[in-house]
């Protein structure tokens, strides 16, 4: 087994909850395989999720501000706040990067949201590589990430049921695709199943054991398990400039986020 640099970045405000214990079992299963762990706990440090002027402090006074170009240039510039450069610095550290949240209203609590929006800085996460009529820049499996391994410890109250083929809160994998395939694949990484836990208000010292082992399983086998097998956009399956799967590729009037996993061999 190799030995990697694993970087979690966890929210959840009370380091006591079922999260935090996920937490806790996860950092000492990575440790226990040899591996070395950085935690950002966003809650503890009080994390600023909202972007603003703030973030930007070489910006001209009176400047409008489009973050797009104001974090590009306070990227170039090595102008960006420490807390950023913290973060940037452990993403680059890491040979695996875990996002670990509870599921509040079918998406990322506010502050994990904010740690992605300031943290990703363009020339940083996004808007890097050539644009082209042959490329379109380094993403969507290319980017700053490439050969990094990421994946998503999720906890929900509903049941896993309720996040079925047929669940009425949607299939579970549409609701995290956002997030995997745009938050983490689209800047280069591999990105694993995540690991769902379901129903947690009702788990049982018996049933966290059960999960909790689960868990340890999963880390042990962070080096190991085959990504989930997202095309690449620059691999030949996307029409460049327009970005849509050639007619060719995909079930006959087949539509949504299935198109854009490769097919099994």
């Amino acid at each position: 087994m190799v030995a990697m640099n694993v970087f979690i970045v966890f929210a959840h405000p009370d380091p006591r909850s079922l999260n935090g214990a996920f937490r806790d079992v996860a950092v000492a299963e990575l440790r226990a395989q040899g591996h070395a762990v950085q935690v950002s706990d966003l809650y503890a440090a009080g994390w600023k999720s909202a972007v603003d002027a703030a973030d930007f402090p070489a910006r001209a006074p009176g400047e409008r501000l489009s973050v797009a170009s104001a974090s590009q240039g306070a990227f170039a510039a090595r102008a960006l706040t420490d807390d950023v450069r913290t973060e940037q610095e452990r993403l680059l550290w890491a040979d695996a990067v875990i996002l670990q949240f509870p599921l509040w209203w079918f998406g990322l609590p506010a502050i994990l949201k904010g740690w992605v929006d300031r943290v990703y800085a363009c020339g940083f996460a996004y808007g890097v590589g050539e644009h082209s009529d042959r490329r379109w820049g380094d993403r969507y499996g290319e980017g700053t990430f490439a050969g990094k391994r990421a994946m998503l410890i999720v906890t929900t109250g509903g049941w896993a049921e309720h996040y079925g083929p047929r669940g009425i809160n949607g299939p579970i994998d549409d609701l995290l695709f956002p997030i995997n395939h745009g938050v983490l694949y689209y800047p280069g990484f591999a990105v694993l199943p995540p690991f769902v836990a379901y129903r947690t208000d009702r788990l049982d010292a018996a049933g966290f054991e059960t999960e909790a082992e689960r868990l340890r399983d999963r880390m042990r086998s962070l080096a190991d398990t085959a990504p989930i097998p997202y095309r690449r956009q620059n691999g030949g399956d996307y029409l460049i400039p327009s970005m849509e799967l050639r007619p060719e590729l995909g079930a006959p009037g087949a539509t949504g986020f299935a198109l854009h996993l490769r097919p099994e061999t």
